[in-house]
């Protein structure tokens, strides 16, 4: 959301009073989803909340550089090939997490049995070639093709798919505000994708009357 805020600041890709109604669905429906999950914290807990915060803001200040700078490059005159520019940042991710070795339990993998080493791995080779490399990919055609301000929004599906995830691995279904504030989640990005929709229909018969 913040990026599509960014975005639209530098390219006033759409009038701000178009954009006010997916971002206001949006901010909501993470509003809520949050609310909902903080409520059945107790004081015990709250220290380690208050440190994954911290983390998610941390990590929020990444991804509107990344989503910058990667737009940036992808819509430059001298742009590189997208599946290029998609192995070179997974070399540079692979290079960066060896950084991360230390903090990881891989001390424990030899005491794991061999089907679960091996599932382990498989799973791994799976998320990394379809949800990291498939989906950067798709990222930077995104980039590429489309307005800041609307592919920054698109990544929200990434959050409502990760608590489809989430309430999997838990075993449950999601909260009646949970499921609230994911759905309003997914009207913010419709609203947003209707609203450039009619964006790029509204400019089409002026761009043939330049042409003719």
């Amino acid at each position: 959301m913040f990026l599509a805020i960014i975005g639209n600041l530098r390219d006033r890709s759409v009038a701000w009073r178009a954009l006010a109604l997916p971002l206001l669905l949006t901010a909501a429906g993470v509003a809520i989803v949050n609310i909902a999950a903080l409520r059945d914290i107790n004081a015990a807990g709250m220290p380690s909340i208050g440190l994954g915060i911290l983390a998610s803001m941390a990590a929020l200040a990444i991804w509107i550089v990344y989503g910058l700078v990667n737009a940036a490059v992808m819509r430059s005159a001298d742009a590189p090939d997208g599946l290029q520019w998609t192995g070179l940042q997974g070399i540079g991710a692979a290079v960066g997490s060896l950084a991360l070795l230390p903090l990881t339990s891989l001390a424990g993998v030899n005491t794991l049995p061999a089907a679960d080493l091996y599932r382990f791995a498989a799973w791994a080779l799976i998320m990394g070639l379809a949800g990291s490399w498939l989906a950067t990919w798709c990222w930077v055609v995104a980039s590429r093709r489309l307005p800041l301000a609307l592919s920054a929004q698109l990544i929200v599906a990434e959050t409502v798919f990760g608590l489809a995830y989430g309430f999997a691995f838990e075993g449950r279904w999601p909260s009646f505000f949970e499921a609230f504030g994911a759905i309003m989640q997914f009207a913010g990005v419709c609203s947003a994708i209707a609203v450039f929709s009619r964006q790029v229909r509204s400019v089409r018969p002026v761009i043939a009357e330049l042409r003719s």
